[in-house]
């Protein structure tokens, strides 16, 4: 009764989760990936660019906040049918921390649809709360 801590979350007990490398989480419906300027020089440095092209070819504004910009099908821009994610050792904090953001943990329904677009979602590796609450508090998203 005298605690002051937040209850647990219901994934206390944590998520399984391993990453296929499917790419469904950077292809299809319309989305926002929110970058920094800092994940965007390091994106310019990886490519061997300068960060003002970088910024000016592969993002855009949404709602005064900076985002990667989509090819007209829906795919992230630097996502390759064939290579997968083209920047993906120094992909955004949003790609690094997926499935694990606060609007997919919310309740476990807003888990089980991630489960239903992320085939790595809910198997493999137990992901422990620790690090399910150290990556949502990277990025809100």
């Amino acid at each position: 009764m005298g605690s002051n801590h937040m209850a647990d979350p219901w994934y206390a007990d944590g998520l399984a989760f391993t990453c296929t490398r499917c790419g469904n989480c950077c292809r299809g419906a319309p989305g926002a990936v929110w970058v920094n300027d800092d994940e965007l020089r390091a994106i310019a440095k990886y490519r061997g660019e300068n960060a003002l092209e970088v910024e000016k070819l592969y993002t855009r504004m949404i709602q005064g906040s900076r985002s990667l910009r989509e090819r007209t099908n829906g795919d992230c821009v630097f996502w390759d049918q064939e290579a997968g994610c083209t920047v993906y050792p120094v992909r955004p904090r949003q790609c690094r921390t997926w499935p694990f953001w606060a609007s997919n943990v919310h309740t476990p329904e807003t888990w089980e649809q991630v489960t239903k677009v992320c085939p790595g979602a809910g198997k493999g590796d137990l992901i422990p709360v620790e690090e399910i609450t150290w990556r949502l508090n990277v990025i809100r998203i």
